[in-house]
């Protein structure tokens, strides 16, 4: 069985993409399942310091997110192969489903959508609160758990403003759920995110997609150029779902709604609760300009045995309201 770092113990792959593999594994240190995510042998040669690199800022993307609905990162690490270094991400084992697998078998209750799309723009808030576009929402990339949605795959996010490290190469994420403008060569924005959020809570909606098209490039084309079809009738859907479909389905970046409005209204269409960074709130509690010496000496107090106290007796009754005490034996 191979092992990592000479801690994580791979047991067997559980998920394959173009560029990595997926493999439950076992943390010797911590004794827990765990998610390894390591560099695919059939690239793992190609890539050199670059994939390195890419694994690395992947790691740190994620790893800066500490909600119940992203994936935790536990560690990076490399392992030595036959010609160089292959980087690898531990993360935590999501039992589940993708929300691809689901889809496969036509579209879900628009009460199960709507609630976990709340979930995804929740995880989107907290990712743009810490200036990350993640670049790659889609359903393949959102595990169901019993404990909710999960976004996973920070593997192409990128700083928020963040120029493409090839301009002229091609535009990175799935087209379908890609931005018409980053096709012209924009930066990465979070409204870039919310174009993918609105073609997701499209497509799970409906069961297709909002732009019909035989090849990637008639989507890219009716994405940029052609209005979405229009969603069917859905007995009992809030019209304000259907309103933040449309407005995240935007041409325009700027007429997109946040990741933070999303994750609210979507939240209120089903009386769902998601957790959402406050600071994009403005409910940043007001601190004390001064802290009493009494306070700031508590708190730097060594940490030592607490004394043992003499405990009270009860007083007896008629009595002058002396209390007499006994002592624990040490």
């Amino acid at each position: 069985m191979r092992t990592l770092g000479g801690r994580y113990q791979l047991v067997n792959r559980i998920g394959l993409g173009g560029m990595s593999e997926v493999w439950r594994g076992h943390d010797r240190v911590l004794d827990r399942p765990v998610a390894v995510k390591i560099m695919a042998p059939a690239v793992e040669g190609t890539l050199g310091q670059v994939g390195v690199d890419l694994v690395r800022t992947e790691a740190r993307s994620a790893a800066r997110l500490a909600h119940p609905n992203v994936a935790a990162v536990h560690d990076f690490g490399t392992s030595p192969s036959a010609e160089r270094d292959v980087p690898y991400i531990v993360m935590e084992l999501v039992d589940g489903q993708t929300l691809s697998a689901h889809l496969a078998a036509g579209r879900l209750d628009w009460r199960i959508t709507v609630r976990i799309c709340a979930e995804v723009a929740a995880a989107l808030a907290a990712a743009h609160a810490q200036q990350v576009v993640h670049r790659d929402i889609k359903p393949a990339n959102i595990m169901l758990t019993p404990a909710g949605a999960k976004v996973l795959d920070f593997g192409i996010a990128a700083a928020v403003g963040s120029p493409d490290p090839d301009p002229d190469g091609p535009v990175m994420g799935t087209p379908a759920y890609i931005a018409p403008e980053r096709f012209d060569g924009l930066p990465a924005t979070p409204a870039a995110d919310m174009f993918a959020l609105g073609t997701l809570l499209y497509h799970c909606l409906s069961g297709t997609l909002p732009w019909s098209a035989r090849s990637h490039t008639e989507m890219v084309m009716a994405q940029r150029f052609e209005d979405p079809l229009p969603l069917p009738h859905i007995d009992g859907l809030p019209p304000e779902v259907l309103d933040l479909c449309s407005r995240c389905l935007s041409r325009e970046p700027s007429e997109r709604p946040t990741a933070l409005v999303a994750a609210l209204l979507l939240a209120e269409a089903v009386d769902a609760r998601v957790y959402v960074p406050l600071v994009d709130l403005g409910m940043e509690t007001e601190r004390p300009s001064v802290i009493s010496p009494w306070d700031a000496q508590a708190a730097a107090e060594a940490t030592t045995p607490a004394p043992v106290h003499p405990e009270p007796m009860a007083q007896p009754a008629g009595g002058s309201g002396e209390r007499v005490g006994r002592h624990r034996r040490s």
